[in-house]
């Protein structure tokens, strides 16, 4: 009875089973063309997934946020200023039940750099939170790394 009691309390204080996003990453630099002017170029995410339901979970949409954290040399912009893109390219689209996933994602983004040797090199460095809009809801997770843009 005892170890029933105990069982029982056990199961009672064991987190429901949920789908989790347990982390993500960035590429970690882009070179900008000399010369570009909004050049547009691709950030990649990878993002690992864990589905504890009984239910596959579908993925409806990605959206991703860059905010600027640190700069060097001249940049166009400040740091906080805030870019969300809304037509992020993932896959897979559907996580099946008791399994873990990674999740591919494809950010646009784009670069301004002057030309090579006109001017002094700068960066800027970016925080990437991505947001993964699912048949449980919305999961938000931030990239364990910095996504760093290098401009002539």
């Amino acid at each position: 009875m005892v170890a029933a009691a105990g069982w029982l309390a056990a199961a009672c204080s064991s987190s429901p089973a949920t789908f989790a996003l347990t982390s993500a990453s960035v590429d970690p630099q882009y070179w900008c063309p000399g010369g570009a002017k909004n050049a547009p170029y691709d950030v990649h995410a990878t993002i690992a997934a864990h589905n504890g339901t009984s239910s596959a979970v579908n993925i409806e949409s990605v959206t991703a946020e860059m905010t600027l954290t640190a700069v060097k040399g001249s940049w166009l912009e400040k740091v906080g200023d805030r870019y969300e893109a809304k037509t992020v390219k993932f896959e897979p689209s559907r996580v099946a039940a008791g399994s873990s996933a990674t999740i591919k994602v494809t950010i646009p983004s784009a670069c301004t750099s002057g030309s090579y040797g006109s001017s002094l090199s700068s960066t800027g460095e970016y925080r990437v939170t991505v947001r993964v809009i699912t048949s449980t809801g919305v999961h938000a997770i931030s990239a364990s790394n910095q996504h760093q843009i290098l401009a002539a």
